[in-house]
């Protein structure tokens, strides 16, 4: 388990955030998307299950070691909020209406961020922030090999209100974390378990032309 890529913006670790790769406890904000704790399976080809996503203690022992710092943080309505949010924001996905439960006549196409610390900046705006997910069925082509990627455009407006730093991302997943940091010129720190992700985030950093991903 070892540094995997590094370039003038970003540094990636593979392995376990909590027990090998601790660097990321150096930087001065949190963005990440950790397990949720719901064993989510996406029925995604080649990508049944999330590590760590049998409970909830993952979660919460990196924020535990991340204390009363500025982050932000992905979660559900469908687990217990972790401790000490001072906001919810909500990702709104789009116009399609999503899964969850099909015998009800709404979907649940939208997703919780939860809001931790103090110091962030910039004009206040709506905390529903709408953004399309990554592309699917027939768009596939572009979307990252990752069954729960968040669109770079969507990381990138969470980072630009937050204070000054360097980021950390202790769960990488796709990189989208990396990757808007590194577009808005800001040092990050990620943090990816399975190999075959760092293998994804690795390719995306390196690439010439910068991926911004899909906004609103």
């Amino acid at each position: 388990m070892s540094l995997y890529y590094q370039d003038d913006h970003v540094t990636l670790y593979h392995g376990d955030c909590l027990t090998e790769h601790r660097e990321w406890l150096e930087a001065d904000v949190l963005v990440t998307d950790p397990p949720y704790g719901m064993a989510y399976d996406s029925g995604w080809t080649g990508h049944k299950n999330i590590a760590g996503d049998s409970s909830t203690a993952v979660r919460d022992d990196a924020l535990n070691a991340w204390g009363s710092r500025p982050a932000i943080v992905f979660g559900t309505w469908k687990m217990a909020k972790p401790s000490g949010v001072k906001q919810t924001l909500i990702w709104d996905k789009g116009d399609d209406p999503g899964m969850g439960d099909l015998k009800m006549p709404w979907g649940s196409y939208w997703e919780e961020m939860y809001v931790f610390g103090a110091g962030f900046v910039g004009r206040r705006s709506n905390g529903i922030i709408r953004c399309k997910t990554e592309p699917k069925g027939a768009h596939a082509a572009s979307r990252p090999d990752h069954p729960t990627p968040k669109p770079v455009g969507l990381m990138e407006r969470l980072i630009e209100k937050c204070p000054p730093g360097t980021i950390a991302d202790p769960f990488a997943g796709s990189g989208a974390t990396l990757m808007a940091a590194k577009n808005l010129r800001r040092k990050v720190i990620g943090v990816e378990l399975e190999e075959r992700y760092c293998e994804v985030i690795a390719k995306r950093c390196s690439q010439e032309v910068f991926d911004f991903g899909l906004s609103a």
